[in-house]
């Protein structure tokens, strides 16, 4: 039996819209969630070296919740490429700043590092509030398990 391979047009026209609420959501549950959903796990022609995931809008990012003291603990490192030039903000600084980039990151970070990872994480829309400018797609409201 040979293995099955989706054609281009199948994946296209079965690619949907999701709407994640973020409001009390643990962000490395959901983050994982959404990377899977993004990889297209969750379709009967999942394949890993095709992009046949989904599109998913994150909405109300500011009101994430993580566990344990990650708020002050966590930190998001970069570098300017200049000796000494590592900067490091935390968790609560980052949600205070920008708190799209921390969903992002997440789920980032669970896709696969290559030319097909960044393929699929441009699928992904984050915003701090509740308003998103995908209406036109007709997004499906997508709920997570709280656990």
């Amino acid at each position: 039996m040979k293995t099955y391979i989706a054609k281009e047009k199948e994946v296209l026209d079965s690619r949907r819209w999701y709407v994640v609420n973020a409001e009390n959501q643990i962000l490395g549950r959901m983050a994982s969630q959404i990377a899977s959903i993004l990889k297209g796990k969750h379709k009967p022609f999942y394949s890993p070296h095709q992009d046949v995931g989904d599109f998913v809008v994150v909405v109300n990012a500011e009101k994430i919740k993580v566990t344990g003291n990650k708020l002050k603990d966590k930190m998001y490192y970069r570098h300017s490429g200049y000796p000494g030039g590592q900067k490091a903000t935390s968790l609560q600084q980052m949600l205070q700043k920008h708190p799209e980039r921390v969903v992002e990151l997440a789920v980032k970070r669970m896709l696969p590092k290559n030319a097909l990872g960044r393929k699929m994480f441009m699928k992904l829309k984050v915003y701090a509030g509740p308003d998103h400018p995908h209406k036109a797609q007709l997004p499906e409201q997508l709920e997570f398990k709280q656990s």
